[in-house]
């Protein structure tokens, strides 16, 4: 008996490509696979989240969401790892700047992500575990961005499972930023630990590239259809990965 189609992702090993790049929004994996795939097919929309597979500059790629939250992206990326024969995930999202020098649609490599989050309970593990990405994926978005002269960071993040921290809700804090930032963390966004953590159990690849949308340092942020449609610096950077990687 097969592992798929699984309760998720409706299915089979052979319309996905290696190489998956994963945003959060559904909306913005149509947009990505319209825009930068050849012949794109919709591959999967179970719950709507939607799943592209395509080809750029003749390597076949696939796009599919991950929705929101770490327990989100712990299931497809579960699912696409070990039922689907998928060798990387490349998470393509945005994140909060922690950081006065990291500014708006800046990107962020994000080389390690701490949590608050739960997530490594599942894995029974005898201390704590250090989320990071995969080095090879970290060198070549960071070598891909230099030749695409795109203005990136490379470094810690945190994957909050908390979007409304109670701290909003107090006059003038921001202190759980300011102990994260102190530690050199970067930037806030809620999905690259758990897609760390499951890539290593799988034995795969994995890396979340960001996109600041917005700053919890100077309060400047971009408007939702922006979030949606103008992160295309950090989606190229990941498609150009694709094609690199595929070809080593």
């Amino acid at each position: 008996m097969s592992d798929y189609p699984t309760p998720h992702i409706n299915a089979r090993p052979e319309d996905f490509g290696k190489t998956v790049l994963m945003p959060g929004d559904p909306l913005r994996a149509k947009y990505i696979a319209e825009k930068y795939l050849e012949e794109a097919r919709l591959v999967n929309n179970v719950r709507s989240v939607q799943g592209y597979t395509g080809t750029y500059k003749g390597i076949t790629v696939s796009v599919m969401a991950s929705g929101m939250g770490m327990p989100s992206i712990g299931i497809y990326s579960h699912e696409l790892f070990n039922f689907f024969d998928v060798a990387r995930i490349i998470r393509v999202g945005s994140a909060g700047s922690y950081n006065a020098d990291v500014k708006v649609r800046d990107v962020v490599i994000a080389q390690g992500a701490c949590t608050d989050s739960n997530f490594a309970h599942a894995f029974h593990l005898p201390g704590t575990f250090a989320p990071i990405g995969s080095y090879k994926l970290i060198k070549t978005a960071a070598d891909i961005a230099e030749k695409m002269n795109v203005r990136y960071h490379v470094g810690n993040v945190i994957s909050s499972d908390v979007f409304y921290d109670d701290d909003a809700c107090v006059p003038d804090s921001l202190s759980a930023v300011k102990r994260w930032a102190s530690m050199g963390v970067l930037a806030v966004e809620m999905e690259a630990a758990a897609l760390y953590m499951n890539a290593a159990r799988s034995g795969k690849e994995a890396l979340a590239l960001l996109t600041i949308s917005d700053s919890l340092v100077t309060g400047e942020a971009l408007p939702a259809a922006e979030r949606q449609e103008s992160f295309d610096e950090m989606m190229v950077i990941a498609l150009e990965m694709a094609v690199k990687l595929e070809g080593e």
